[in-house]
């Protein structure tokens, strides 16, 4: 905690936020009990929200401040594709077990019978999936339009994530693809439960594209940070498209991290990121609703600002970066409005400009990407044009 103050001492915002966030009673806390004793303790839906404090902090906090109406559903909506990941990253089932339970995990997930015990990479996972029969029935209980919602996406991306159990990412276009299936298809899911629930505009479901890149954008990001995480874990998702133009195996940017061919792979990398920003700004001007709004536009400010501490910096061969928590505090607390955000994001896409340097191989792909990206932050949004857009997508 003081060398989180430390860190954040010249700067105001990111002090208050901590003590805001420090001392909100309301914010919620993993307990200290396991998720079975959880489960042996609390109704359905008050285990529901207990496990997913356990399972993803940061998300509960943001759940917790949607409207009433969005609560359960996007809660019911990410412990069941959090229940679709623990299948697809457990390593020690077998491989037609796997692909049978992800291509058909939609059909049971609510299915308040049927428990998973023993699948998942973590205690916490595990525990969820042995438990998960009291997701299944708050998920039963939700309306049908939002069960539809939940449904088609599970069924989309447990489709997806079978196809690529055995195929790595090389191409640039199979990148795009896997981070579909891992994270645009929740952008679609997230645009239809907003649509369903009324807060929004009926048609935002239909912005595939936007909702594609708001997934696109976040899901990227993570893959350029996690690099020495998912290289210690034997993963790998950088396409080798890029990487394989400055290495002859994807460790040797680890064992170099301050070469100049691993900062060029990290920063084109970058730039393919910031492609999918304009559409993710787009769509943030779209939301009319204040808490719908914040609930999208903390990640998005949050990537911006990763990517940003990311971009030339050879830390990312070494250990997993991460922003300042206070930075991390003040978007949490202070992401209110879009003036905020586009100010925010503003700030962060002029850090990576000022760190570009001319002459470098990806210089001209990244002030481009920035600049793009500046363009649609400053430009006014004609919501009618879009959503008239969106119809013709619908008709088709």
């Amino acid at each position: 905690m003081v060398k989180e103050l430390m860190y954040s001492a010249p700067h105001a915002l990111e002090l208050s936020a901590i003590f805001r966030i420090t001392f909100d009673r309301n914010a919620p806390k993993p307990s200290e009990e396991s998720i079975d004793q959880l489960a042996n303790r609390l109704p359905d839906k008050a285990f529901c929200y207990e496990v997913l404090t356990k399972v993803s902090r940061s998300f509960a906090v943001v759940i917790q401040q949607l409207p009433e109406e969005l609560k359960d559903p996007v809660c019911i909506f990410y412990l069941t594709l959090r229940a679709l990941d623990s299948i697809e990253d457990d390593m020690s089932l077998d491989e037609t077990y796997k692909n049978n339970l992800l291509r058909n995990f939609y059909k049971q997930c609510g299915d308040g019978s049927l428990t998973y015990p023993g699948i998942g990479d973590t205690e916490d996972y595990r525990m969820l999936m042995k438990n998960y029969d009291k997701v299944a029935r708050v998920y039963s209980s939700l309306d049908s339009s939002y069960i539809e919602v939940i449904e088609d996406i599970t069924r989309r991306m447990g489709h997806g994530m079978a196809d690529y159990a055995d195929l790595k990412v090389n191409t640039v276009s199979e990148y795009d693809h896997y981070c579909h299936y891992v994270a645009g298809l929740v952008g679609y899911g997230l645009s239809g439960l907003f649509s369903a629930s009324g807060l929004e505009d009926e048609n935002l479901r239909y912005q595939y594209r936007l909702s594609n890149s708001m997934g696109l954008f976040l899901q990227k990001t993570n893959i350029i940070r996690d690099y020495r995480e998912d290289l210690d874990m034997g993963r790998r998702f950088w396409p080798s498209e890029v990487w394989e133009k400055y290495a002859d195996s994807f460790s040797w940017f680890s064992e170099n991290p301050e070469h100049e061919k691993s900062l060029t792979c990290l920063n084109v990398l970058v730039a393919d990121a910031l492609r999918h920003l304009p559409d993710a700004i787009t769509y943030l001007k779209l939301l009319r609703n204040t808490q719908v709004f914040r609930f999208c536009a903390i990640p998005q400010v949050m990537a911006a600002a990763t990517l940003a501490k990311v971009f030339n910096n050879p830390d990312v061969f070494e250990k997993n970066v991460k922003i300042r928590k206070g930075m991390a505090a003040k978007i949490m607390v202070y992401t209110d409005n879009v003036d905020f955000a586009l100010n925010e994001i503003q700030r962060h896409l002029e850090s990576i400009r000022a760190m570009a340097r001319p002459g470098e191989e990806y210089y001209h792909e990244v002030i481009k990407q920035v600049n793009k990206a500046l363009e649609v932050l400053h430009a006014p949004v004609n919501s009618r044009e879009i959503y008239d857009r969106s119809l013709v997508n619908k008709a088709s």
